[in-house]
Protein backbone atom coordinates (compact mmCIF):
# COMPACT_ATOMS: atom_id res chain seq x y z
CA UNK A 1 0.00 0.00 0.00
CA UNK A 2 1.19 3.53 -0.82
CA UNK A 3 1.94 5.43 2.32
CA UNK A 4 1.52 9.55 2.34
CA UNK A 5 3.48 11.79 5.10
CA UNK A 6 4.33 8.52 6.36
CA UNK A 7 0.70 6.96 7.02
CA UNK A 8 -0.35 4.21 4.61
CA UNK A 9 -3.14 4.50 2.51
CA UNK A 10 -5.74 2.12 2.75
CA UNK A 11 -7.92 3.32 0.03
CA UNK A 12 -7.30 5.41 -2.79
CA UNK A 13 -10.00 6.27 -5.14
CA UNK A 14 -9.16 8.21 -8.73
CA UNK A 15 -11.29 9.61 -11.36
CA UNK A 16 -14.44 7.84 -9.92
CA UNK A 17 -18.10 8.34 -12.02
CA UNK A 18 -21.00 6.75 -11.63
CA UNK A 19 -23.76 7.18 -14.33
CA UNK A 20 -27.25 5.81 -14.80
CA UNK A 21 -28.80 5.63 -18.32
CA UNK A 22 -32.44 5.25 -19.20
CA UNK A 23 -34.69 5.73 -22.18
CA UNK A 24 -35.40 9.21 -21.27
CA UNK A 25 -32.18 10.64 -19.24
CA UNK A 26 -28.82 10.32 -18.77
CA UNK A 27 -27.68 11.08 -15.04
CA UNK A 28 -24.51 11.35 -13.45
CA UNK A 29 -24.68 10.74 -9.56
CA UNK A 30 -20.45 10.77 -8.99
CA UNK A 31 -18.62 13.16 -10.90
CA UNK A 32 -14.86 12.34 -11.07
CA UNK A 33 -14.27 11.75 -7.57
CA UNK A 34 -10.72 11.29 -5.99
CA UNK A 35 -10.07 10.24 -2.68
CA UNK A 36 -7.53 8.28 -0.33
CA UNK A 37 -8.07 7.26 3.42
CA UNK A 38 -5.20 6.26 5.38
CA UNK A 39 -5.02 3.34 7.74
CA UNK A 40 -7.10 3.59 11.18
CA UNK A 41 -8.67 7.17 10.19
CA UNK A 42 -12.70 7.40 10.78
CA UNK A 43 -14.42 9.57 8.06
CA UNK A 44 -17.50 10.30 7.56
CA UNK A 45 -19.57 11.36 4.25
CA UNK A 46 -22.12 13.26 4.58
CA UNK A 47 -25.47 14.52 1.91
CA UNK A 48 -28.79 15.05 1.13
CA UNK A 49 -30.65 11.50 0.57
CA UNK A 50 -30.00 10.83 -2.74
CA UNK A 51 -26.44 12.70 -3.47
CA UNK A 52 -24.81 9.45 -4.18
CA UNK A 53 -23.25 8.63 -1.11
CA UNK A 54 -24.40 5.29 -0.36
CA UNK A 55 -23.84 4.92 -4.02
CA UNK A 56 -19.99 5.54 -3.42
CA UNK A 57 -19.82 3.31 -1.02
CA UNK A 58 -21.59 0.46 -2.81
CA UNK A 59 -19.21 0.89 -5.32
CA UNK A 60 -15.88 0.66 -2.70
CA UNK A 61 -17.78 -2.22 -0.84
CA UNK A 62 -17.56 -4.30 -4.08
CA UNK A 63 -21.64 -4.13 -4.82
CA UNK A 64 -22.01 -1.70 -7.66
CA UNK A 65 -19.76 -1.22 -10.17
CA UNK A 66 -18.75 2.89 -11.36
CA UNK A 67 -18.80 3.71 -14.54
CA UNK A 68 -15.31 5.04 -14.94
CA UNK A 69 -12.20 5.43 -12.28
CA UNK A 70 -10.36 3.39 -9.99
CA UNK A 71 -10.25 2.41 -7.20
CA UNK A 72 -7.45 0.49 -4.90
CA UNK A 73 -7.84 -0.72 -1.54
CA UNK A 74 -5.24 -2.48 0.01
CA UNK A 75 -3.92 -4.91 -2.49
CA UNK A 76 -7.03 -4.96 -4.32
CA UNK A 77 -7.62 -3.20 -7.52
CA UNK A 78 -11.67 -2.97 -7.05
CA UNK A 79 -12.57 -2.04 -9.96
CA UNK A 80 -10.95 -4.60 -11.99
CA UNK A 81 -11.75 -7.74 -10.30
CA UNK A 82 -14.11 -10.79 -11.30
CA UNK A 83 -17.04 -11.55 -9.23
CA UNK A 84 -14.73 -14.28 -7.64
CA UNK A 85 -12.50 -11.40 -7.16
CA UNK A 86 -14.99 -9.14 -5.50
CA UNK A 87 -16.30 -12.00 -3.12
CA UNK A 88 -13.12 -12.30 -2.15
CA UNK A 89 -12.40 -8.68 -1.68
CA UNK A 90 -15.64 -8.25 0.77
CA UNK A 91 -14.35 -11.76 2.89
CA UNK A 92 -11.41 -10.48 3.60
CA UNK A 93 -10.71 -6.89 3.40
CA UNK A 94 -14.12 -5.63 4.54
CA UNK A 95 -16.67 -5.66 7.21
CA UNK A 96 -20.10 -4.18 5.90
CA UNK A 97 -22.64 -2.49 8.17
CA UNK A 98 -25.81 -1.52 6.81
CA UNK A 99 -29.06 0.75 8.03
CA UNK A 100 -31.10 -3.00 7.69
CA UNK A 101 -29.12 -5.42 9.91
CA UNK A 102 -29.22 -8.26 7.41
CA UNK A 103 -29.04 -10.91 10.24
CA UNK A 104 -30.40 -14.58 9.57
CA UNK A 105 -33.74 -15.09 11.21
CA UNK A 106 -33.39 -18.67 11.87
CA UNK A 107 -30.05 -18.24 13.81
CA UNK A 108 -28.41 -16.97 17.30
CA UNK A 109 -26.74 -14.13 17.29
CA UNK A 110 -23.76 -15.91 18.29
CA UNK A 111 -24.19 -17.88 14.80
CA UNK A 112 -25.07 -15.26 12.96
CA UNK A 113 -21.36 -13.80 14.32
CA UNK A 114 -19.57 -16.86 13.96
CA UNK A 115 -20.84 -18.00 9.97
CA UNK A 116 -19.33 -15.41 8.38
CA UNK A 117 -15.86 -16.78 9.67
CA UNK A 118 -16.39 -20.40 9.45
CA UNK A 119 -17.87 -19.74 6.02
CA UNK A 120 -14.79 -18.15 5.27
CA UNK A 121 -12.52 -21.11 6.44
CA UNK A 122 -11.64 -20.37 9.86
CA UNK A 123 -11.54 -23.30 11.78
CA UNK A 124 -14.73 -23.37 14.02
CA UNK A 125 -13.17 -23.42 17.38
CA UNK A 126 -11.40 -20.19 16.43
CA UNK A 127 -14.64 -18.73 15.16
CA UNK A 128 -16.50 -19.54 17.84
CA UNK A 129 -14.39 -17.41 20.24
CA UNK A 130 -14.05 -14.61 18.01
CA UNK A 131 -18.10 -14.33 17.79
CA UNK A 132 -18.07 -14.77 21.76
CA UNK A 133 -15.75 -12.61 22.10
CA UNK A 134 -16.75 -9.62 19.94
CA UNK A 135 -20.69 -10.35 21.59
CA UNK A 136 -18.55 -9.48 24.93
CA UNK A 137 -17.17 -6.62 23.69
CA UNK A 138 -20.88 -4.87 22.07
CA UNK A 139 -22.71 -5.71 25.57
CA UNK A 140 -24.44 -8.93 24.23
CA UNK A 141 -22.69 -11.98 26.02
CA UNK A 142 -25.98 -12.77 27.91
CA UNK A 143 -28.30 -12.66 24.59
CA UNK A 144 -26.39 -14.82 22.23
CA UNK A 145 -28.12 -17.71 22.52
CA UNK A 146 -31.20 -15.20 21.44
CA UNK A 147 -32.98 -15.44 17.95
CA UNK A 148 -32.88 -11.80 15.92
CA UNK A 149 -36.52 -12.01 16.48
CA UNK A 150 -36.11 -11.88 20.20
CA UNK A 151 -34.01 -8.66 20.28
CA UNK A 152 -34.27 -5.32 20.06
CA UNK A 153 -33.70 -2.97 16.87
CA UNK A 154 -30.78 -1.72 18.94
CA UNK A 155 -29.27 -5.08 19.89
CA UNK A 156 -29.88 -6.48 16.20
CA UNK A 157 -27.54 -3.49 15.49
CA UNK A 158 -24.82 -4.02 18.34
CA UNK A 159 -25.00 -8.05 16.62
CA UNK A 160 -24.10 -6.41 13.10
CA UNK A 161 -21.37 -4.82 14.01
CA UNK A 162 -20.05 -7.27 16.28
CA UNK A 163 -20.58 -9.71 12.97
CA UNK A 164 -18.64 -7.03 10.34
CA UNK A 165 -15.72 -7.77 12.85
CA UNK A 166 -15.03 -11.43 12.92
CA UNK A 167 -13.10 -11.92 10.10
CA UNK A 168 -10.47 -9.42 10.97
CA UNK A 169 -11.16 -7.02 8.56
CA UNK A 170 -8.85 -3.95 7.05
CA UNK A 171 -11.77 -1.73 6.25
CA UNK A 172 -15.07 -1.39 7.61
CA UNK A 173 -17.76 0.51 5.91
CA UNK A 174 -20.95 1.53 7.22
CA UNK A 175 -23.82 2.70 5.52
CA UNK A 176 -26.31 4.69 7.35
CA UNK A 177 -25.79 2.38 10.23
CA UNK A 178 -28.19 4.26 12.84
CA UNK A 179 -30.64 4.91 10.16
CA UNK A 180 -33.65 2.83 11.42
CA UNK A 181 -33.02 3.39 15.36
CA UNK A 182 -34.56 5.83 17.64
CA UNK A 183 -31.96 9.03 19.27
CA UNK A 184 -31.06 6.83 22.13
CA UNK A 185 -30.08 3.89 20.16
CA UNK A 186 -28.93 5.47 17.65
CA UNK A 187 -26.33 7.50 19.89
CA UNK A 188 -25.31 3.88 21.52
CA UNK A 189 -24.54 2.49 18.04
CA UNK A 190 -22.63 5.82 16.90
CA UNK A 191 -20.79 5.45 19.87
CA UNK A 192 -19.87 1.41 19.89
CA UNK A 193 -18.94 1.79 16.42
CA UNK A 194 -16.54 3.79 16.52
CA UNK A 195 -15.39 1.98 20.16
CA UNK A 196 -14.86 -0.64 18.32
CA UNK A 197 -12.75 0.78 15.46
CA UNK A 198 -10.65 2.01 17.94
CA UNK A 199 -10.04 -0.87 20.06
CA UNK A 200 -9.50 -2.94 16.87
CA UNK A 201 -8.35 -0.30 14.80
CA UNK A 202 -9.96 -0.26 11.98
CA UNK A 203 -10.02 2.21 9.22
CA UNK A 204 -13.83 3.23 9.20
CA UNK A 205 -15.86 4.82 6.11
CA UNK A 206 -19.37 6.01 7.03
CA UNK A 207 -22.10 7.13 5.17
CA UNK A 208 -24.72 9.48 6.93
CA UNK A 209 -27.26 12.01 7.20
CA UNK A 210 -26.43 12.53 11.50
CA UNK A 211 -24.40 15.04 11.67
CA UNK A 212 -23.99 14.21 15.25
CA UNK A 213 -22.71 11.23 14.14
CA UNK A 214 -20.55 12.47 11.29
CA UNK A 215 -19.00 14.56 14.49
CA UNK A 216 -17.38 11.70 15.68
CA UNK A 217 -15.11 11.48 12.86
CA UNK A 218 -11.72 12.25 12.19
CA UNK A 219 -12.57 13.87 8.99
CA UNK A 220 -15.86 14.90 7.48
CA UNK A 221 -16.54 14.83 3.44
CA UNK A 222 -19.79 16.12 1.96
CA UNK A 223 -20.99 14.78 -0.95
CA UNK A 224 -22.96 17.51 -3.37
CA UNK A 225 -23.89 17.50 -7.51
CA UNK A 226 -21.50 14.97 -7.93
CA UNK A 227 -18.98 16.16 -5.88
CA UNK A 228 -16.74 15.31 -2.80
CA UNK A 229 -15.29 18.00 -0.85
CA UNK A 230 -13.61 17.88 2.33
CA UNK A 231 -15.24 20.05 5.34
CA UNK A 232 -12.22 19.58 7.58
CA UNK A 233 -11.38 17.77 10.70
CA UNK A 234 -13.42 17.35 13.43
Amino acid sequence: MEECNGREIVVSIRGLEKTYTTDSETLTILKGLDFDVEKGRKVAIVGQSGSGKSTFLNILGGLDTATSGTIRAGGYEVTSLSEDGLATYRSAFLGLIFQFHYLLKDFTALENVFLPAYMAGVPRKIAMERARQLLCDVGLSSRAAHLPSQLSGGERQRVAVARSLVNDPKLILADEPTGNLDPANAGMIGSLLFSMADKYQKTLILVTHDMSLAANGDFRYSIRDGKLSEAGAL
